[in-house]
């Protein structure tokens, strides 16, 4: 009997170490952060709107691209479609700062479709498009992988009736698949914001400028020190975190009921 206790205690304490380890950064930011000379630093304020101004810019690109192909591939069984699951884990384990040199050496002033689309008029460095295309890049395949998640939840039986009863695929997807789906993709969504407004490394390469919250912090760290980093990491916690906390937990609740 008390061997048995003994082993059921193991597990507890394992996961409560592991549960102050998780909290302990969070716990140290609020220790360590100066609350009596907290103030942001001169282009703070500016970095954090085009954070969010042009990662909503990238997350409607992202949902209107990538649900129809969430959709497809949660739908449509085809031979060859581990080639599409392969190079969306391609896409997706891609490190940030490699992305970004993929993307320079794609879209870049002297590469093959940077130099056509600069004759064009469009230049996709260290612009407003290039800051939005490498956010669009880095959160596209997390959007893909979560909404494809959230479509094959759906029971196929229920769309299977709509279209028996009438409805075209178009409708059935609008007033089936999508409602049913809804919590999914919401969590998809928040997801993707999360993942476009913290990008790094991608940014790093293709848009040092205009400036978002992750290179101005970098920037903060490297010009002016420690202290300057934690009020606009702050402004990125409250600002990014409560969405994607608040429908991780709804979607935990709904599969606990």
């Amino acid at each position: 009997m008390r061997e048995a206790t003994h082993r059921a205690r193991l597990p507890v304490a394992v996961s409560a170490l592991t549960l102050i380890l998780l909290a302990a950064p969070f716990i140290g930011l609020v220790m360590v952060t100066h609350w009596r000379d907290f103030g942001f630093a001169d282009g703070d304020g500016s970095a954090v709107l085009v954070s969010l101004l042009y990662s909503l810019v990238a997350l409607i690109l992202i949902i209107a691209l990538g649900t129809p192909l969430a959709w497809w591939l949660a739908r449509h069984p085809m031979r060859g479609k581990w080639l599409i699951d392969a190079l969306l884990l391609l896409a997706l384990l891609t490190p940030p700062l490699a992305l970004g040199l993929l993307l320079a050496s794609m879209y870049g002033p002297y590469a093959p479709a940077g130099s056509l689309l600069e004759r064009a008029g469009l230049v996709l460095t260290n612009s407003v498009p290039a800051f939005v295309m490498a956010q669009f890049y880095s959160a596209l395949p997390y959007y893909v992988m979560a909404a494809r998640a959230a479509f094959e939840s759906v029971p196929r039986e229920l769309e299977q009736i709509a279209l028996t009863l009438g409805h075209s695929p178009w409708r059935s997807f609008l007033h089936v698949s999508l409602p049913l789906a809804r919590l999914g993709l919401a969590a998809a969504i928040a997801l993707a914001w999360v993942r476009a407004l913290g990008e790094f490394g991608a940014v790093l390469i293709v848009a040092y400028y205009p400036q978002g919250i992750p290179v101005k912090l970098w920037v903060n760290l490297q010009n002016i020190g420690l202290s300057a980093v934690y009020p606009l990491l702050w402004v990125f916690f409250l600002v990014a975190m409560p969405l994607p906390l608040m429908l991780g937990l709804a979607v935990r609740r709904r599969h606990l009921l």
